[in-house]
């Protein structure tokens, strides 16, 4: 199989490896707890971050914003996602829950992007002028939600130029519809490729 993701041009986009998202503690495993184990979601995300560290591909962690108490309170529209943050204050700065899973803990030559707001990794952040500065011109987009955080960065990603891929078995949702969705229905309209961690790794 040809090699498409060279270290030059390709980087990794690891979306908010939350403890709240990925420890059996956290607060949101429950609502994903049955898709993320049949995927075998923990397994898949540490063995392509181990994977391409090997390769000298670079990782790029891309957190969601860490919840605080007034959040919100002086916006003129905060959506439906942002009210139930700022409720269950998941991800709460200065708590466990807002810290990244120890599986998945920054070392040298990782970028950590502004936390973003809302769903995409790209609004209001700078993802994008990071990956520029780097050189990048594809990446691949793994971790949670797959409707959510993984949809909205993959599409702003590619209506900026770059190249996406997926990988339907590194990220989970809360429904089977919403994974469905993710990777049958809207994924195919905006990502070049959507593949498995297993098809990933013997690319890189």
């Amino acid at each position: 199989m040809t090699k498409t993701y060279g270290k030059e041009i390709t980087g990794l986009l690891l979306v908010d490896p939350y403890n709240d998202f990925l420890s059996t503690e956290g607060k949101a495993y429950p609502r994903h707890k049955e898709i993320s184990e049949s995927v075998n979601l923990l397994e898949h995300l540490k063995a392509i971050v181990d994977s391409v560290r090997k390769v000298g591909i670079r990782v790029f962690y891309v957190p969601h914003h860490r919840s605080e108490p007034n959040d919100f309170d002086t916006w003129l529209y905060p959506n439906p996602n942002q009210v139930r943050a700022k409720k269950s204050q998941i991800f709460a700065k200065g708590t466990w829950g807002g810290e990244f899973h120890p599986d998945f803990q920054p070392q040298k030559g990782d970028v950590i992007i502004k936390e973003h707001w809302a769903s995409s990794g790209f609004a209001n952040t700078d993802l994008d002028h990071q990956l520029k500065m780097h050189g990048l011109q594809k990446v691949i987009i793994i971790g949670l939600l797959a409707n959510t955080c993984i949809e909205a960065t993959a599409r702003f990603g590619m209506e900026l130029g770059y190249h996406v891929t997926l990988v339907k078995d590194a990220t989970a949702a809360y429904s089977q519809e919403a994974m469905h969705s993710a990777h049958e229905v809207n994924g195919p309209t905006f990502a070049h490729a959507i593949v498995t961690t297993e098809e990933l790794l013997a690319q890189l």
